[in-house]
């Protein structure tokens, strides 16, 4: 009985270290990017209901859809040369911003659209989330405005009290407000769903606030494009910024990731960045040469997805 135990356990153990040799062969490395070709310009990306990633081809002017394993279908916007720009998961739908064409529209993931003119002409739509009250918040960087939308299309404006503040990201944060990014402003901004806007001065003078996300650790992490730092602003409006180790890399885009870190991109440096909520930051170089990796988003398959525009490229990297 003695050996025949033994010999079960180094069964065992043989069987789990091949099992284990098989995982790492089959698993990519942390870190590792794929590409995929897709025409149009694409800017911005998003986890969709269906489990894949949607994303807007602003000169192309269609909504993209693309499934973790790379195949990509196309929706024509019905508006011509409506440039669109931010996008999101909704209730139920895709929801995104016309940048030229001045309207919202909504996408179901059968590819049907709908769209909704902004009240305020050339208002410049661009970021948009979800918010807390099931509404879709987004900003207008023309008309220095946030704006609501409700699902069934009504829209309500709110304007900003910094003039030409240029409005860009937003994202929905903790305790039930909007917060978003000011890149003339150079501020973060707290909107409450009843419409009540409070600002936050980046400590770096001329940062170019960009991105913003919520963090795992209950704080607002965004993007300095000109500063070339990431930021982190608490719910009471306290910043602390890391200089990234790249040189003018531009950060934009930034997200939550799988992984409980902060994933953001690196448009002048043609990188994808990590950092921890403790501020240690990792890069990891764009395979294609060139610039212009913009937003980032984590998706359903437990990677982060990100465009690239300048390069008509979906990015895949494993966290």
């Amino acid at each position: 009985m003695k050996n025949r135990s033994s010999g079960v356990r180094s069964a065992v153990l043989l069987g789990s270290a091949v099992l284990a040799l098989a995982l790492v062969a089959c698993g990519a490395a942390p870190g590792t990017i794929t590409e995929y070709s897709a025409n149009g310009n694409p800017v911005s990306i998003t986890a969709g209901p269906d489990h894949n990633l949607w994303f807007t081809e602003y000169n192309g002017n269609k909504i993209g859809r693309i499934t973790p394993n790379g195949i990509i279908t196309q929706y024509p916007v019905p508006t011509a040369n409506a440039g669109p720009d931010g996008i999101t998961a909704g209730p139920h739908n895709l929801w995104f911003t016309e940048s030229t064409g001045n309207k919202i529209g909504r996408i179901t993931t059968g590819g049907v659209i709908t769209e909704y003119p902004l009240p305020t002409a050339n208002a410049g739509p661009g970021g948009i989330t979800a918010g807390p009250d099931h509404n879709l918040w987004f900003t207008e960087s023309t008309s220095n405005e946030i704006g609501k939308i409700t699902p069934s299309g009504v829209i309500t404006q709110y304007p900003l009290p910094t003039a030409g503040a240029l409005p860009g990201g937003i994202t929905a944060g903790p305790g039930g407000n909007l917060w978003f990014t000011e890149y003339n402003g150079n501020k973060i901004g707290k909107i409450t769903t009843g419409g009540i806007i409070t600002e936050y001065p980046v400590p770096t003078a001329y940062a170019g606030p960009e991105g913003i996300a919520a963090g795992p650790d209950h704080n607002l992490w965004f993007t300095e494009q000109d500063g070339n730092k990431i930021g982190k602003i608490t719910t009471g409006g306290s910043i602390t910024e890391y200089p990234l180790p790249t040189a003018n890399a531009g950060p934009e885009g930034i997200t939550a990731g799988p992984d409980g870190n902060l994933w953001f991109t690196e448009e002048d440096g043609n990188k994808i960045g990590k950092i921890t909520p403790s501020g240690v930051i990792t890069e990891y170089p764009v395979p294609t040469a060139g610039k212009e990796p913009n937003a980032i988003t984590a998706g359903p398959d437990h990677n982060l997805w990100f465009t690239s525009s300048g390069r008509n490229k979906i990015g895949k990297i494993v966290p």
